[in-house]
């Protein structure tokens, strides 16, 4: 955890002094994003998507972790990046046993679940596209 100062901060949609990242998963992607010519315009928590949670049933805010702009042979493409450990992009396994630490993994499936589903939509109505980053993407596995 801690912040990053971009070395192309015209790049960055957002105060270029308050880029705070939450893991070395993040850093990496954020040095990716600013150094990178293809990436016009990016930030970092920024956009903010309503989402339903299964938990509670009540209306929550999700912020993805990443904003991006690139332009790819002249055509402008956007997406919306989440970063997370390959684990958590599906649902966990059944146990026979309803241990805590279960219970935890399938409400953090089931809130995972509706945020990703809330962004692809919200990507969908602007013509985005959500993209899950696991360590495999960012050449960690």
């Amino acid at each position: 955890k801690g912040v990053f100062r971009p070395t192309n901060p015209k790049k960055y949609k957002g105060d270029p002094n308050n880029v705070i990242y939450r893991s070395s998963w993040e850093l990496k992607l954020m040095l990716y994003l600013d150094k990178h010519p293809e990436v016009v315009q990016w930030s970092s928590e920024e956009i903010v998507i309503p989402y339903r949670s299964p938990i509670d049933g009540r209306l929550h805010r999700y912020f993805p972790d990443f904003y991006v702009k690139k332009e790819v042979n002249g055509r402008i493409e956007t997406l919306l990046i989440e970063v997370k450990p390959k684990v958590q992009t599906r649902p966990p396994t059944v146990q026979k046993k309803r241990t805590k630490k279960y219970i935890n993994e399938v409400m953090t499936w089931g809130v995972n679940e509706a945020k990703w589903k809330a962004a692809k939509l919200y990507c969908e109505d602007r013509d985005w596209k959500f993209v899950l980053m696991t360590e495999k993407e960012l050449g960690l596995a």
